[in-house]
């Protein structure tokens, strides 16, 4: 009796632990407290700007900081804040050695109320010449990090008149960029006089890292936004687009995949788990956060977005935007090995998800960052109404979902593989 005590105390002591890491484990029940509170009414539908992104943005961070991440470096707060800038042209004049340039052909984003740009201001001056890839040269551009004239080929002049709208929303800057469609090889003088009304909206991003023990300068990202729609015009007496599955189940994954890496103490790889903001309206959250992290050091990110319902291919099943921009689908599906659970190529190309989320701004810096999924885009009935809501979700599924996604992404946050980078040249 003596010595099967002795080994039942040893055996005890051997396995307390891994039971108390058991209690830390992916539960339902932690999934419909998160996802019931990121999606009641009372968040308002979280449009950016509104005062229930706000209180989603708060209760995030109480997340965090109840798991017990840290905040990014150089922050003392959880919140990761910045201004988005609203400007409404007023008045617009261009003027190329004496000879004015059409208005339409002249669009300056800028967050001064007054731009005047000459040869004395120190703008540079490049150009996006006929056959360029006009896209990628423009938003490049527009993320206004130097002062910038843009000579734009008139081989491009359909394109030219719908770059107004990318102005509507700016992060802000003390950097502005005219676009001047036209060919200008050699000018003398010139002058741009912009005149804009300008608004501010105050935005945040939610982010808490868990630092690596080995491999701390190493990062990992798990993310997925916040905001949704906000309220709308009523249908059937309802009038809260309250986001249940876009992307409030998205924000709930990485709340509890913080909370069980947390107890789990076995990355190697520093994890960020960061809750954008604004990518509703174009993805301000996602852009801002890229500017403020070195890419040379994000070995994945793992954005989830819209995960609550079950995929085509039904339960146990997700999809991987941009799948062959890197290998990273690859490793997590081998890391499944033994499971019932499946990663697919994104089934609907025609949509070009992998460049609507967040994860295209960092994958356009050659990150390998990919969008999880399993929404019907062709078929998915709440998308974007107000039926949205926490009663269409198969939480179960989602549950499972999670899980999966901890089991995959295993090797990527314990540092034994790193994924292929994505190609920049290959993107649009």
């Amino acid at each position: 009796m003596k010595k099967m005590s002795v080994y039942l105390l040893l055996l005890s002591i051997t396995i307390l632990p891994h039971t108390r890491l058991s209690g830390q484990k992916i539960s339902t029940t932690e999934i419909r407290r998160i996802e019931s509170i990121l999606s009641a009414d009372n968040m308002n539908g979280r449009k950016t700007f509104t005062e229930g992104n706000s209180k989603a943005a708060d209760f995030i961070s109480q997340e965090f900081q109840n798991i017990g991440l840290t905040t990014l470096e150089g922050l003392k707060e959880y919140q990761q804040r910045f201004t988005i800038i609203h400007p409404k042209t007023i008045s617009i004049s261009a003027t190329f050695d004496g000879q004015k340039i059409a208005d339409k052909d002249v669009i300056a984003f800028t967050c001064l109320p007054t731009l005047i740009v000459n040869l004395n201001s120190g703008f540079k001056k490049v150009q996006i010449r006929e056959g360029s890839n006009f896209s990628r040269q423009f938003l490049e551009h527009i993320k206004l990090q130097e002062n910038l004239v843009v000579f734009v080929d008139s081989s491009f002049s359909n394109y030219f008149g719908r770059l107004d709208r990318y102005k509507e929303n700016l992060i802000k800057s003390p950097f502005s960029v005219v676009f001047v469609l036209g060919n200008f090889d050699s000018i003398a003088n010139f002058e741009i006089i912009a005149k804009h009304q300008i608004e501010e909206g105050k935005a945040s991003n939610v982010a808490g890292v868990l630092p690596g023990s080995s491999k701390k300068n190493e990062f990992v990202i798990f993310s997925a936004h916040y905001d949704h729609l906000g309220v709308g015009e009523p249908k059937n007496g309802d009038s809260i687009f309250n986001g249940a599955n876009d992307n409030a189940s998205g924000v709930t994954a990485i709340i509890a995949m913080a909370k069980y890496y947390k107890a789990a103490k076995n990355n190697e790889r520093t994890l960020i788990f960061t809750a954008f903001t604004a990518e509703e309206i174009g993805g301000f959250g996602s852009q801002y956060f890229s500017q403020q992290i070195s890419p040379q050091q994000v070995i994945a990110m793992l954005n989830i977005e819209m995960i609550g319902t079950e995929s085509k291919w039904g339960k146990n099943s997700a999809f991987i935007t941009g799948y062959d921009k890197s290998d990273m689908g690859t490793i997590l599906q081998k890391n499944l090995k033994g499971s019932r659970f499946n990663f697919y190529p994104d089934p609907y190309p025609d949509q070009k998800l992998f460049y609507r989320s967040d994860n295209a701004t960092l994958a356009r810096l050659g990150v390998p960052a990919h969008t999880i999924s399993t929404s019907k885009m062709d078929n998915e009935l709440n998308y974007h109404q107000v039926t949205d809501e926490i009663n269409t979700l198969d939480l179960g599924n989602m549950t499972r979902i999670i899980k999966s996604i901890l089991k995959s992404s295993k090797s990527l946050v314990n540092g034994k593989d790193t994924p292929s980078r994505v190609v920049t040249e290959n993107i649009d």
